[in-house]
């Protein structure tokens, strides 16, 4: 059967002051009137069962997920007693669902990016579930067409085609994956064509996942299996915090996919955005007459290419301003240029080093 496992664990640091520790990107509605992790649950459909559904995120946002998502059993949201990347988090839920399907197929998906085609990503989905339903040991992976040369993200180079199914995306044999290039790298990615970006969807049999980081990481696996041979005992929470903390955190892509001999990329065919920064909302929101990107009760005189967000009931003046992003929270909030948001990061650790605790 088809499983599926949200990832919503991360902190979205370049959110900042929306974002925060207790309340981060995925729990956010950046995009619409939903929230990242709602949209990403609503965009399922009926391809699986709410019991089917497993969301691994951080211990202290299972309530507010759960709140979020009351349409899942409590069982399907499942919180890390800390941060230890994707390699650990998609390990424990191959093992969580093989307790009850041995034969489980699983799609691995992040919580916050959006996609605006739910139909063509179901269908792009269920493509891959086919190709591993033949091929066992495969593993697919999504690949999205890059529109400009992009340096934040990773790549995937595609080799020969794999025949498929008629209606189906195409389908072609992995190359090899590619980190995060400089400029004039990304540029010659694009202009090459056999390049994608790399949307950390995965599609594949639990058991597969398994016996890779069994095989490529097995003293993380052994903490693992001591964790799910501790289910349904009185010192799950104990040995779930002692034996995950103990992990030495790793990304799936290093720990597998890089390494992985059997990899297909299936040209996405629905719309994709990682939502990686606040410039974002100016891709996904309308904007005014004078480019302006507002997510607020706003007034604006001589304001031009600016993003501003804030709640309705409070007026945000901007006055003279050009590419700037204006964010308002009830105890902090954030002017920066435009063309700086990636420093953003730097204040988060500013906050950190001042152990002004609060505003993190």
């Amino acid at each position: 059967m088809l499983h599926v496992v949200i990832m919503a664990g991360g902190s979205g640091t370049r959110f900042w002051p929306a974002s925060r520790s207790n309340r981060p990107k995925q729990l956010l509605d950046l995009a619409g009137d939903e929230t990242m992790v709602q949209s990403t649950v609503s965009r399922l459909g009926s391809m699986v069962p709410p019991e089917r559904v497993l969301i691994v995120t951080n211990e202290k946002l299972v309530a507010p997920i759960r709140e979020q998502l009351p349409q899942l059993p409590p069982s399907s949201v499942l919180g890390e007693p800390c941060k230890r990347d994707t390699a650990p988090c998609i390990g424990l839920a191959a093992m969580w669902m093989m307790r009850h399907d041995d034969d489980a197929t699983m799609a691995v998906m992040p919580s916050d990016h959006v996609i605006r085609t739910d139909g063509q990503f179901q269908a792009a989905i269920g493509q891959a579930a086919r190709e591993v339903d033949r091929h066992p040991d495969r593993i697919v992976t999504f690949g999205i067409s890059p529109t400009y040369p992009a340096e934040s993200f990773g790549y995937i180079e595609r080799g020969d085609s794999i025949p498929g199914d008629a209606g189906d995306a195409p389908i072609y044999c992995v190359e090899r994956f590619r980190e995060k290039p400089r400029a004039e790298v990304a540029r010659e990615y694009l202009q090459s064509g056999r390049f994608y970006w790399n949307s950390g969807i995965f599609v594949w049999k639990a058991r597969k996942i398994l016996q890779e980081l069994s095989a490529r990481e097995p003293v993380m696996y052994e903490h693992l299996q001591a964790i799910c041979n501790a289910i349904d005992t009185d010192r799950f929470e104990e040995v779930f915090r002692d034996e995950f903390s103990a992990i030495q955190g790793r990304s799936i892509d290093y720990a597998v996919m890089e390494h992985a001999t059997d990899v297909a990329v299936i040209e996405a065919p629905f719309a994709w955005d990682d939502v990686g920064s606040w410039q974002a909302l100016s891709r996904l929101r309308e904007q005014d007459e004078q480019e302006n990107t507002i997510d607020a009760r706003h007034l604006g005189v001589d304001t031009e290419g600016s993003i501003i967000r804030g709640p309705d009931n409070h007026l945000i003046v901007t006055l003279g301003l050009k590419d700037c992003i204006v964010v308002h929270t009830p105890d902090a909030t954030l002017v920066a240029d435009k063309h700086q948001e990636e420093r953003i990061r730097e204040i988060v650790k500013l906050l950190e080093e001042r152990k002004w605790h609060e505003y993190m």
